[in-house]
């Protein structure tokens, strides 16, 4: 999808949820189904799928969201799929997470961490990025085992990886 048709999108997005007050659950919902579609091969192909009738996929879409998400957020993520543009769900979630934030003046950091973080954890990690970068940070979380542990987060184009990994890789360096 081209960038002008990812924007197009996400503004709708965006109007739609502000209009009916749901932005701030449709963000949040949005950016973790999205992750969960890139981390997972199976359900990708099954949101892309062109044999698949644009209702069967729009069904698997909402019976994943399901109860548990606004409906609103539901409504989004089954239209783009929906209209075939499954592929670009994760770009067009990216550009309305931006605008979100850009509403809010803030910056989005994603991070990746090895565990789940509680609300007081994700608190201290904006004061700490707001700090580092002298923005104001929202901060995005996703689980990634891969991480092994610590943090590594992504604001634009800056990274910050406080992982293990990138540590061991260091000290490897330094010997």
């Amino acid at each position: 999808m081209s960038d002008e048709r990812t924007q197009v999108y996400a503004q709708a997005f965006f109007a739609i949820a502000s209009a009916e007050n749901a932005l701030s659950s449709a963000e949040d919902e949005l950016f973790r189904f999205a992750r969960a579609v890139d981390a997972n091969d199976e359900l990708r192909k099954a949101i892309t799928d062109q044999t698949l009738p644009a209702g069967r996929r729009m069904a698997i879409v909402e019976e994943l969201m399901g109860q548990a998400a606004h409906p609103v957020s539901t409504q989004l993520a089954a239209f783009v799929v929906g209209t075939g543009r499954g592929r670009d769900l994760g770009a067009v979630v990216d550009a309305f997470v931006r605008l979100a934030a850009e509403e809010r003046n803030h910056e989005v950091a994603e991070v990746r961490s090895a565990i789940a973080l509680d609300a007081d954890q994700v608190a201290r990690l904006e004061v700490a990025l707001s700090t580092k970068t002298g923005k104001r940070i929202e901060v995005k979380v996703i689980v990634d085992p891969t991480v092994m542990g610590g943090l590594v987060a992504r604001i634009g184009d800056t990274v910050i990886d406080g992982s293990v990994r990138h540590r061991l890789d260091q000290l490897r360096e330094r010997i």
